[in-house]
Parts: C-alpha cells; sequence; structure tokens
C-alpha cells in the first residue's frame, strides 16, 4: 500500500534532491508494490510535440492540471566545439529511446521532455527560422541580475515516483544498465556532460513538508498542508493558462515545437508570512478585489478552474490609488491575453530546497520568447510606480519577496527532432 506520510514524502523529496546511485537504492528499498509502469516500442503512438504533457498528467476535481511530484532539471553541455555529428545524434536518440520503451508517460512512469539553448544552435552556420523566436537570455527586470544559462540542453523530468525519476535520471547519464527492466544500449554521457542538476517538488503538502529546514521560511510552519506551493496558494487554473495548441509553433520547420523559458527564483517568505496577514497576501498575489471581497477561501480551490483574474483587469490603476496595492495576478495578465482574450503563457513552475532554500523554478511555454518577456514587463509594474503608494518593488504585487537569480531560455522541438536538432530542421539518418 502506498504510504503518503508526511515522512516518507519528506524522504523521497530529499532522496530526488540528492540524485545519484544510492538514493535511487534507497528509493527502491521504500518503493511501492505496484510496479512502475513501462513505456511502448510504438514509438509512433508517443505525441508528436514534447511539450504535451497535459493528456498524462492528472486534473483536480476541476479540470486543473496537475503537475507530477517529482521534478529534475539536466543542464547539458555538448563535448566538444562546433555542431554534433550524425553519429552524436544516433546516440542521444538511441538513449531517449530507452526512456520511450521503460517508462509510461504518467504520473507513476515519467514524463519528460528534452530542449536546446540559443547557445547550441549558434554551433551551426545556419541561422534558426524566422518562425523561431528565440533571443539569448537577459535580465527582464531593472533590479535583477540573474546568472544566464546558456548550456546547450536541458532536459526535464517528471513523476510521482521518486524511484522512477532517479533510475530514469540514471539511465540517461549512463549510471544504470537497466531502466524499468529495458537494457540501457545508449546513453548521453559520450555526447554531453551535466552542468548543473537541479530538482523540486509541487503538490499539496510537499511544501508544508519541508518548511521547517529551509532558509527564507519563518519558524512556525505557515506553509498550509494544503497547499501546492510555498506562498500558500494554488496556482495553475486551467482558465488561467494556454492551451497546448495555442503555444506551439504552427509553420516552417520546427513546426509543433514551443519555446521555454525556465527562471529561478528564491523567495523571501519570512516577510510574506511574518509582515503580511492574510488578507494583503490575497491583496498582493492576485488582487484588492479578491482580498475585499473575500473570494479566495483556503488555498483557493474553491475558485474551481479559474482565478477570476481577468474582471480584475480594467481596475488596475483604480485599484492602485485606492488600496495604495496592486495584484501580481492582476498586473502580469494585462499581457497575457491576445486581442481575442486567449492566454499567451503555459506555466509549469514547482517549488525547490536545492541549496537549503526556499526557491522556485519557474518553467513557460509560449510560442515565441518575446512573448514571455512582455509579460514579465507587465509584471514588473514599472508603469504604476507614478501612484505615491507604489514602488518598484513595494506594493507592486510580490516583487519585494522574489528574486530571480537565473534565465534561461530553449527550443522545445517536436519529438522527431529532438536528439540534436539541426537550425535548419534536416536531420539526416533518423526517422520515427
Amino acid at each position: 500500500m502506498f504510504d503518503g506520510s508526511p515522512s516518507r514524502r519528506e524522504f523521497l523529496k530529499a532522496a530526488v534532491a540528492a540524485g545519484g546511485a544510492t538514493a535511487l537504492s534507497a528509493c527502491l528499498d521504500r518503493a511501492p508494490d505496484d510496479p512502475v509502469p513501462a513505456g511502448t516500442d510504438a514509438f509512433e503512438t508517443l505525441p508528436s510535440r514534447q511539450h504535451a504533457w497535459n493528456e498524462f498528467c492528472r486534473e483536480d476535481d476541476h479540470g486543473n492540471a496537475e503537475m507530477p511530484s517529482h521534478q529534475v532539471l539536466l543542464y547539458l553541455d555538448l563535448d566538444g566545439e562546433g555542431p554534433p555529428d550524425e553519429s552524436d545524434r544516433e546516440t542521444v536518440e538511441r538513449a531517449f529511446r530507452v526512456l520511450d520503451r521503460a517508462y509510461e508517460r504518467s504520473h507513476e512512469g515519467v514524463i519528460w521532455s528534452a530542449a536546446y539553448t540559443p547557445r547550441y544552435f549558434d554551433r551551426f552556420d545556419d541561422s534558426l527560422p524566422d518562425s523561431v523566436d528565440l533571443p539569448d537570455p537577459r535580465a527582464l527586470s531593472p533590479f535583477e541580475t540573474p546568472e544566464f544559462d546558456r548550456q546547450d540542453a536541458l532536459v526535464h523530468l517528471a513523476s510521482d515516483r521518486a524511484d522512477a525519476i532517479l533510475e530514469a535520471e540514471q539511465a540517461l547519464l549512463g549510471e544504470a544498465d537497466e531502466a524499468n527492466g529495458v537494457a540501457v544500449d545508449a546513453d548521453l554521457s559520450d555526447v554531453f556532460s551535466v552542468d548543473s542538476r537541479r530538482t523540486g517538488f509541487v503538490g499539496a503538502g510537499l511544501p508544508a513538508d519541508h518548511q521547517s529546514d529551509l532558509n527564507g521560511i519563518p519558524d512556525g510552519n505557515p506553509v498550509p498542508e494544503e497547499s501546492p506551493l510555498f506562498m500558500g496558494f494554488k496556482a495553475g487554473f486551467a482558465g488561467n493558462q494556454a492551451t497546448e495548441e495555442y503555444v506551439t509553433i504552427d509553420e516552417g520547420p520546427f513546426a509543433g515545437a514551443t519555446t521555454k523559458h525556465v527562471a529561478n527564483i528564491r523567495q523571501r517568505l519570512s516577510d510574506w508570512y511574518d509582515e503580511e496577514d492574510r488578507y494583503h497576501r490575497v491583496m498582493k498575489l492576485f488582487s484588492p478585489a479578491h482580498a475585499e471581497q473575500d473570494l479566495i477561501e483556503g488555498v483557493g480551490d474553491n475558485l474551481g478552474d479559474d482565478s477570476g483574474i481577468d474582471a480584475m483587469l480594467d481596475r488596475l490603476r483604480d485599484d492602485a490609488f485606492e488600496f495604495g496595492h496592486v495584484g501580481h495576478a492582476q498586473k502580469a495578465a494585462r499581457a497575457n491575453r491576445d486581442e481575442d482574450g486567449n492566454v499567451r503563457l503555459l506555466r509549469r513552475h514547482f517549488e525547490s530546497a536545492d541549496d537549503g532554500v526556499a526557491s522556485l523554478h519557474f518553467p513557460s511555454l509560449q510560442r515565441g520568447i518575446s512573448e514571455f518577456e512582455a509579460v514579465r514587463e507587465a509584471m514588473n509594474g514599472t508603469d504604476l510606480t507614478d501612484v505615491p503608494t507604489v514602488r518598484q518593488r513595494v506594493n507592486n504585487g510580490i516583487l519585494e519577496y522574489i528574486f530571480v537569480k537565473r534565465r534561461g531560455n530553449f527550443l522545445v522541438p517536436p519529438r522527431r527532432l529532438r536528439a540534436l536538432p539541426t537550425p535548419t530542421g534536416e536531420v539526416p539518418g533518423l526517422d520515427g
């Protein structure tokens, strides 16, 4: 029987954070009785879009997609100078097909994707087509000084099973002979080196489990047990998320791809919980009207599949003058809708305890990186600082509680181009 107790959850989170053979062995000793579901040899049945995760994810009672509990980000450097060759490409595809065979794409298996940076594509003489909006990462506010992730590639793994995600990682890196009973006949270690490994978690209970031993969270265990995130509220409501279809590039050689921005954000939750009461936390995270009208019960499950933020956009400046505050979601949503009202970004963020600090990994999917940059500019709220009580980081959403440490931009190609793509989308020697 599966044991979802806090002590077990904390053990599994710590194991994923540690990684390696020892952590995997410990997870296998405490794994559920149910086997990890196997993948498939019928590669043509797999989704053509790597970022098509929602069909494999659970939904809550309101139809909101829930991401798997455990997450691993592997930032990879391609060995050597210049572009990869056909042999490298075949090796990487064979390594990826080990995961295809070994793990069902599901919470109980492993959901995953591979993505590539502007630096990777700079290895080639050809340029990316105009249909791909993938600039180098840059600072996106006047008050941040992030480091930039300019490795070559990013592999993102997600699963509810700590044993599955750790074994998949070990297989990819050439540190396991089998993955869920499938022979590992190729791995990434002949082509890539791991520059950085980052981990995280999301889901009710997990942030609360880890609040007592992290810098940035005050004493007293303020994070509610029901909250999937450290700040104490739900996020990712279906009505406030772009669809996977919307964020998909629909033309050119990378049709079926998407772009991915990943930020790493440290959180100063001691001030969030010690200096702000619930009324002001709701006001700053959502909008003043959410607080005034008491729209949120508990962590926000009563909101269903929509936070209701669209109804608060036209009153942003009026709220700033009346209440002396503006809401984070209220600001960002101004730029996160197209002219037809469609949401532009698909956010899949999760918390982290890496380095013993409360932080957030923030992957966002969109057709082009410029769309993310526009939403971030709106979130900065610089245009609202003429209001006497609103400063660049004070009374301006949640900006005084979050600090961007890293940013990276990536292209998530369609599955047929997932193994070391060329800028022109031509991949000799591979099919399927």
